[in-house]
């Protein structure tokens, strides 16, 4: 009778064992920089990845009527296009910082989830400001 708790037990471990191992192996998801890709591009292949730097002065191009936006993300030694499908965040613009989730392609990166860094400085409205005067500040600021 032990023997047969004993057995169980340990195929239940294993299986939780191969669902955590194998799980996570699948589900993760590399952050790097344009750097680190051009330094080793054969490693990332076909891998999710999280690829962090700055948006390129003069790179962005966005057609409305597509939602295809494209643009150039740099950390100031190496450069990679991106390719992103979607209506980019209030906050993305040039000299942003930005990490895009997706995939290496054919020499560019298309991305399915673009992040865009935002200060963490919060600064609450001087005293005595109306609701819409803090509105206008809010959309003078984006």
């Amino acid at each position: 009778m032990r023997a047969k708790y004993l057995l169980g037990l340990a195929v239940i471990l294993g299986a939780i064992g191969y669902l955590i191992w194998g799980g996570l192996g699948e589900n993760l998801v590399y952050f790097i920089t344009p750097s680190e890709y051009t330094q080793a591009p054969e490693k990332y292949r076909n891998k999710p990845i999280r690829l962090g730097g700055v948006v390129k002065a003069g790179s962005i191009q966005y057609d409305p009527q597509t939602l295809e936006l494209r643009f150039v993300v740099t950390d100031g030694v190496s450069e990679i296009p991106i390719e992103h499908y979607g209506t980019p965040p209030a906050l993305f613009k040039e000299n942003q910082g930005v990490v895009v989730e997706g995939r290496f392609e054919n020499g560019r990166f298309v991305g399915d989830n673009l992040l865009v860094k935002h200060s963490e400085n919060y600064q609450a409205p001087p005293e005595g400001y109306t609701p819409e005067e803090v509105r206008r500040l809010i959309e003078e600021a984006e």
